[in-house]
């Protein structure tokens, strides 16, 4: 267990990261939050300032880092299509490069560590559901190429980093994740469905919405990662974590609208380049290594995540609102 350690979480100021610093803190680790706020907010984790076993620190990780810890959840890199594609060449840096200054750091200081990788490892998939063992159909450069392919170089240097040096690490690939402190214009299609819902604007549907997702809350893939951590040397990965209960993407407009009581219209419009028909986990391995399978329904993630945007949206301006801490 991690409990009355030092843990580094890179990205821990982002939506998934500041989760996990908060578990983490309530496990009883000390935790060093490392994050450049690129496309996350100090605000995400300020209220954990005040807690004494937490340290936020800004910084690159695509710069070496010299702390001193027991565990390493690199989570660093901007994951949604909007924040990746700005400067593709620095996300690929940030996850190529990155993972080599945390490997570095983990090899020396002999630490576990964990990457979180991505579904984007499988690309546009000919099969489904997707297990571990499928290799993927990814363009290797198209517009999504920084985030997949960088991606894919990430878990290369975590197995070569483990074959060459016969370091403990850990390799999980999370698929589509939602809840409180998503930024609210990361293009993300829960955010941007619950932001116009409940601005009363239409709602943008990019194809004509059969293209499905598997949609995980936040509480239940922090968990999984928790578990990963937890387990022995001879455990790596990589594992797939989500849900994989199966969700058209109209069907998840359909039901924002239902929870927000909106009256917005759905529009469509068109499918961006290499967008994956298809996503949904095979979670067996999760569920026989580490016992784990989300337990938070849609709607009721949605519920949480919905409450949390109408805080948001309650200040007029979700600019101005995450200047004023809400995010």
């Amino acid at each position: 267990m991690t409990i009355g350690k030092r843990v580094l979480v890179t990205g821990g100021a982002g939506f998934l990261g500041s989760h996990l610093c908060e578990r983490l803190l309530a496990s009883g680790c000390d935790v060093l939050c490392v994050d450049n706020f690129f496309s996350s907010t100090r605000r995400n984790v300020e209220h954990l300032i005040g807690d004494p076993r937490f340290e936020l620190m800004r910084h690159d990780v695509t710069f070496p880092l010299y702390v001193e810890v027991d565990e390493i959840f690199n989570l660093a890199c901007p994951a949604s299509p909007v924040h990746y594609q700005f400067d593709p060449v620095q996300t690929t840096k940030t996850s190529v490069i990155g993972a080599i200054n945390m490997l570095g750091l983990a090899k020396r200081v002999k630490a576990k560590i964990l990457q979180a990788s991505t579904s984007e490892v499988y690309g546009d998939p000919d099969v489904h559901p997707q297990p571990e063992a499928y290799w993927g159909n990814v363009n290797p450069i198209g517009f999504r190429s920084c985030y997949d392919e960088g991606k894919r170089c990430a878990e290369t240097l975590f197995f070569d980093y483990r074959r060459q040096h016969g370091m403990p690490v850990k390799v999980v690939r999370i698929f589509n994740t939602y809840g409180p402190r998503m930024h609210p214009h990361d293009g993300r299609v829960v955010s941007n469905f619950i932001v116009q819902a409940l601005k009363g604007e239409d709602i943008t549907l990019y194809g004509d919405g059969s293209q499905t997702r598997s949609f995980c809350y936040a509480d239940d893939l922090v968990e999984a990662m928790l578990r990963m951590m937890a387990t022995g040397p001879e455990v790596t990965g990589p594992i797939n974590v989500g849900n994989p209960t199966e969700f058209s993407i109209r069907e998840l407009a359909d039901l924002v609208i239902e929870l927000t009581g909106s009256r917005s219209r759905i529009v469509s419009a068109r499918l961006p380049s290499d967008d994956p028909r298809q996503r949904k986990p095979d979670i067996g391995k999760a569920r026989d290594v580490l016992g784990w399978e989300p337990k938070t329904q849609l709607r009721d993630g949605l519920r949480v995540t919905i409450a949390y945007f109408e805080r948001l949206l309650a200040l007029g301006d979700t600019y101005r609102a995450q200047r004023e801490g809400v995010l």
